[in-house]
């Protein structure tokens, strides 16, 4: 049931984002006396609609996606007409989508609400607005999640400790050959236990207990623990024996003898100051960035496991289906705390909008991207042909860039396609 709960929960997170972001180009498009015809969320056929003013609201029946629909997206033709026929196919599909887009001008009103008579800079507004608010809402969702749930930190609470020295341990768990157990569990050491103190030295991280530890010579060491609200005074014999050297938190290919009692930290969220918030953020949107970047070349793996015996990288690109399926998977674990599910799901929200952001400013026709070129562009000539006191060359011929938006159209749908059936036979799941 949880499970169910899950998924149903993402898929209303991802309609609300796409909802979201269309608000964002409509919007100020309504506000600048463009004509908006339709308001949608997803593709296809329409399951629910209404009309009010001049724009139809309306829910489509595959939620991948969503639109709003301008009047006068594409200027008519260079001589200020749409021509009855033209050569070439390319050269017919651009006349075709241009008188398209002249039919829904009906009246001399429309003709003054057009996308395309717009101002450069209102054009930018307009295209990004729908990123934006991506971009916000992904900000918003991130600080509810790092100041007020947090991220995954070693705490000085112990989950689990150890029932004898590595060497011995067997696979079950338990001392073989006559070990004795580890200093933690003869001294009687719990999970579950908070350490206080070590050898005299009040701790308040696991780095500090951990150094602690590391840096104890062998024999009798003094630990304080607060268990069940009461502090109780431990006395583990601390071994040296070799162990992996860590520095800076991060653990190096060297080993030395150091100390080792035998407990292990439990990993628990903690709150992060708002001012933490941008840095987090930036970190993550320079990541963000680089994985997109690197989703061409990631896709030949994704495909090669889909249609054969290799196996689905864990942290390479993930469909729309395989992120839902996460967070039914999450909010189904049963051993996972609820603070943790609730948390995971606003992560997986929030990253989802910021990858909208960034993936909707790719320069590339259909894409926000694509016509915030377009108008960069057509402030970049007009200003040109100002300097060269030439006249106004008007708005630039987006429909022209039309054969290389239908190769891009379809190049995005195929690989949605690759990553949905990926998501179905060699699906991702949580820890790989």
């Amino acid at each position: 049931m949880l499970t169910v709960i899950g998924i149903v929960a993402f898929i209303i997170g991802i309609l609300f984002s796409i909802g979201w972001h269309e608000l964002g180009h409509m919007i100020p498009a309504k506000k600048f006396g463009v004509k908006v015809t339709q308001y949608m969320i997803g593709f296809g056929p329409t399951i629910w609609s209404r009309k009010k003013g001049d724009t139809e609201y309306g829910v489509k029946a595959v939620p991948l996606g969503g639109y709003i629909r301008m009047i006068g997206m594409f200027p008519p033709g260079p001589d200020g007409k749409v021509r009855a026929n033209s050569t070439g196919r390319l050269g017919a599909m651009i006349e075709d989508a241009r008188k398209q887009s002249q039919e829904e001008v009906l009246t001399e009103q429309d003709k003054q609400r057009t996308f395309y008579k717009l101002p450069v800079h209102q054009k930018l507004v307009v295209m990004l607005g729908g990123p934006v608010m991506n971009l916000i809402l992904a900000a918003i969702l991130f600080t509810i999640l790092l100041v007020g749930f947090g991220t995954p930190q070693t705490s000085t609470v112990v989950e689990k400790i150890s029932p004898c020295v590595p060497t011995a341990a067997s696979v079950t768990g338990q001392c073989v050959n006559g070990a004795a157990p580890s200093p933690a569990a003869a001294a009687g050491v719990q999970p579950g236990d908070q350490i206080v103190s070590y050898n005299g030295t009040a701790v308040s991280s696991w780095t500090q207990v951990s150094t602690l530890i590391r840096n104890s010579p062998a024999g009798s060491a003094t630990m304080v623990v607060k268990r069940n609200g009461t502090d109780t005074t431990l006395h583990p014999d601390v071994l040296v024996m070799n162990r992996t050297v860590v520095t800076n938190g991060q653990p190096t290919n060297e080993t030395a003898p150091q100390g080792f009692i035998g407990v292990t930290p439990e990993i628990q969220l903690q709150p992060q100051s708002l001012t933490s918030v941008p840095g987090a953020m930036w970190s993550l949107t320079v990541r963000s960035a680089t994985a997109l970047i690197e989703i061409p070349a990631r896709m030949i793996g994704v495909t090669e496991a889909a249609f054969g015996d290799g196996q689905r990288d864990p942290n390479g690109p993930i469909g729309v289906v395989g992120v839902t399926r996460i967070s039914g998977e999450v909010a189904g674990a049963g051993d996972i705390p609820a603070e943790w599910k609730v948390a995971q799901f606003i992560g997986l929200l929030a990253s989802l909008n910021l990858f909208l952001f960034l993936f909707n400013l790719i320069p590339l026709l259909p894409l926000d991207g694509g016509h915030v070129a377009g108008a960069l562009w057509e402030g970049l000539r007009r200003q040109i042909a100002k300097w060269r006191h030439r006249p106004d060359p008007g708005p630039v011929d987006v429909a022209r860039a039309l054969p290389l938006a239908y190769g891009v159209a379809i190049l995005l749908i195929g690989m949605s396609a690759i990553l949905v059936y990926a998501d179905f036979v060699k699906p991702v799941h949580i820890g790989g």
